[in-house]
This record gives C-alpha cells, structure tokens and sequence, in this order.
C-alpha cells in the first residue's frame, strides 16, 4: 500500500487478492494504517471534544470504526486515558496539517496530538468486502450478498458465473454472520421440480444440519427446512395480509405451509382453516399450532387446495351452525383487579369466510377456477340478504417485472381465464376488479405479486360440478 494514499477510502479498502488460489487466507487482510490521534488530558472532556471534532471534520469518520480508542501508550491505557483518532490527512509531529480544533485545543493543553497504529484485521471487513478482494471485477456488478435465512441455515440460489467460488462463498457468510452455522445453494427450482415447494440443495459451508427455529410475528416455528417450503423475505407480505384480517373473522389459508399466516393471525384472534397438502408441512403446522397456543382458532388440513376450497367453506359453515366457539377471558384493567373477574366472552365461529390466502405464487391463480359454486344455493348468507360480503381472495403469482401496466393486465387476463369473469385491475371492493399488491422481486425480470379480488357473485352461486 503507498503511504501517501489517495483518500480516506483507499486507506480502508480490502486488499485484492486475485487471481484467487482457492483457499482464504485471512492473513492477508491484516494492516496497520498510520494516523494521528488526540491523547485527551481530562477523560470527562471527551464527550465535548469528540462533539467539536466530528462537527470541524477532523475526527476520523470510518464506517465501523469508532473514533474512541485507548491510549497507545500501555501504561496510560491501565490509568484509563483515551484518545480520538483524527482524519488521516493529520500527521502527528506536523502542526501545520492539523484543523483549527485541534490546533485550540492543543494550545489550551486539553490534548496532545500523538502518533496511533490503527490495526484492522479480517474481522473488520464485512461480506462484500472480502468477496469482492476475491471475485473477479466482472462479476462484482451482482454479487450474491442476499440470501434467505432459516434459523441457523442461510439459503442462497447462485448463478452459474458464480459456481467456481461457491464454497468461498459459503465460508465467508459463516464468518461474517455470527447466527448462521450452515449455508446451502439451491440446486433446483422451487415450484416446479417439487409440488410442495421443497428443493434439492448443496451444502456450502457448515454441517448439513437442517432443523431450524425461526421466529416472526411473535410466533415461534419448527421445522426441517428440506422437507417444508419457508422464505423469511416474505414477512413483510405475511404482516401485510395479517394485518387486513379482524379477529372473530375466518381466513380459509389454501397452501398453509407451516403456518406464517395461519399462527400469526391465530394469535390476534382471527378463526383459521389451514391447510396444506405436503404431510411434512402439515405435521409442523399442527406443531407450530400447539406450541404458539392457538389451537381454539387455528385448525389444519392435509388435503389437495383445489378440492379445499369448497370443503373449508362447507365446514364453517358447519361448524357455525353446531354453535362451534372459543371461550374469552376478558382483560382486566389494572385499577379493577381487587374486583370479581368480569364473565368470558363467547366468540362464535361465523357462518362464512371472510378471506382466502393462495400463498403459491408459480401456480395459484389456476386454481381459481375452483371458487365457482364456493356457496351455491346460499345466497341468503350475503348481500342484500345480510351485510357479509363474498369473501376476499389473495393470489400471490409471479409475472413480468415492469413499471408499466403489463403484468397487472397479464394477471387480470390469467384470473378472468379461470373466473369465466372478466377481471381488470383496480380496486378489490369493486366488481370485476382486482387490487394488485407489489410484494418483492425475485429476479431480474421477475416479480411477485398479491391480487386480491372479492368472489364474483356469478362464480359464488354458480352450481357446483
């Protein structure tokens, strides 16, 4: 490295160590950077002087750094003096290239400008950094820094241009993520190869150790992550649409998995039939049900989603007319505790769904089709006959990623195929409408989106088949 650098950020950038052998040798991130720093006289002027510094930019301002260090000397690090370390453009036995709060303060006797050995290691670098000392300059544009998280497991799906380097890979993200033990890659597609979501993987780095805990919504789950379908970049979506969800409501979940929905929405009071066909997904499901205390609210299947749907709505309704409920004990304010516990409350299971979540977004949409006579020859259970509304479906599919209408008309077009009713993007609560929710991208091309649409009433009181 030259000693007279640039900038700041040649200082601490990472070495480049290509071409890369194959094997990493974290040595070689090993530095001493020379610097000035302010040896503080009264310890209880830091604060202050710290303060005035970042303020006249001459204390060092590096990401992961802090500019308080112990003082350099051994012997007055035991008394515990401290120093700040100041911008590398500052040279201790050279007063001419100090600013003006140093200079001040050096002549009030507050510091003493001396001579720091900054040393930084492997540690200090992050991901990035390391990867792109290795990766070749073509490949830095995509570097495959994201990657999904179960538990203890991190999930990547690399591009071929990145194979050679794959278990470089794997072992940097270990290093440099202190909660992930193993890292795996994908070998497959999720959705095509496997109908229940699963997935042929490599291990990268770490055991092959694939029973993970993860929480999310305040919820906690089991499961084996090579026998269940999970995506921890999908919390915010399963927020969103549990948030949409009033407790005493049902929400029928089509293709529950292990219950990211399902439990979460349980807790808040919301009824749930769940289901899912893969067994293994069901058997951690029932688990999740039992450990999170859900079990008066949420109730799991193991069925095929298209013959589901209209099980789910004949079983509500069933269970509503039996007078199926759960017991509620009221909360009790804190002023009123010396006073008789108020009598529980009786919440019944209401007579039909007020939702429908369709979380399998390569497939989903065809199975739309299956709504038609959802309630055929129950039309007094809705408008004009009640105020209940058809329930609301939520179809995650993936289609073209463009900031234009393309992809809302191609999945109006896809659910108008399989409705027999035209669809048109919009608003949910208008007929014939679709409300169409931009939830992530998943490749460069790519997008996954949530189209929520109420039932038509045409397809609702259609006569089944």
């Amino acid at each position: 490295m030259s000693s007279s650098p640039q900038s700041v950020e040649d200082l601490f950038r990472p070495p480049v160590l290509r071409p890369f052998t194959g094997t990493l040798d974290r040595s070689l991130f090993s530095r001493t950077i020379p610097l000035a720093a302010a040896a503080i006289n009264d310890v209880k002027q830091i604060s202050r002087l710290r303060k005035d510094l970042a303020r006249s930019k001459e204390l060092l301002n590096v990401e992961r750094i802090s500019p308080i260090a112990p003082h350099p000397d051994s012997a007055q690090a035991a008394l515990g003096k401290k120093c700040l370390l100041l911008d590398p453009l500052f040279k201790a036995g050279e007063p001419s290239t100090w600013g003006e709060v140093v200079k001040t303060a050096s002549d009030q006797n507050e510091l003493v400008v001396v001579p720091y050995d900054l040393k930084l290691d492997y540690d200090y670098f992050n991901f990035v950094d390391v990867i792109t000392a290795i990766l070749p300059e073509e490949l830095h544009g995509e570097i495959p820094s994201g990657f999904n998280v179960a538990g203890h497991v991190a999930h990547l799906n690399l591009r071929e241009q990145y194979h050679p380097y794959k278990k470089i890979i794997g072992e940097i993200l270990v290093d440099k993520n202190t909660h992930i033990r193993t890292v795996i890659n994908k070998v497959d597609n999720v959705g095509t190869e496997s109908e229940f979501r699963t997935f042929a993987y490599e291990v990268l780095a770490g055991p092959d150790d694939m029973d993970v805990e993860v929480r999310e919504n305040e919820c906690t789950f089991h499961f084996d992550y090579s026998k269940v379908y999970w995506n921890s970049k999908l919390e915010s979506e399963h927020t969103r649409l549990i948030r949409s969800f009033q407790p005493g409501e049902v929400v029928c979940d089509v293709m529950a998995g292990i219950g990211p929905f399902a439990v979460p929405a349980g807790k808040k009071g919301v009824f749930v039939w769940a289901n899912d066909m893969n067994p293994e997904s069901y058997k951690y499901l029932d688990e999740a049900i039992k450990k999170n205390k859900v079990g008066q609210y949420v109730r799991p299947f193991n069925e095929d989603g298209r013959t589901f749907i209209h099980k789910a709505a004949d079983s509500v309704l069933q269970a509503s007319e039996a007078g199926d409920h759960v017991i509620v004990q009221r909360k009790v304010r804190r002023s009123d505790k010396d006073k008789p516990l108020p009598p529980p409350d009786k919440i019944a299971v209401p007579p039909t769904i007020s939702h429908f979540v369709m979380n399998l977004p390569a497939s989903a949409y065809t199975f739309v089709h299956h709504y038609r006579g959802l309630y055929a020859g129950k039309e007094k259970l809705f408008a004009p006959h009640t105020s209940t509304k058809l329930p609301l479906v939520h179809v995650h599919c993936f289609a073209l990623k463009s900031d234009d209408e393309v992809p809302l008309l191609d999945i109006c077009e896809r659910l108008t195929s399989e409705l027999g009713v035209k669809m048109v993007p919009g608003d949910a609560e208008n007929p014939g409408e679709a409300s169409i929710y931009n939830v992530r991208d998943v490749a460069p091309a790519k997008r996954m989106f949530c189209a929520s649409f109420r039932v038509p009433a045409e397809v609702a009181f259609a006569p089944r088949t």
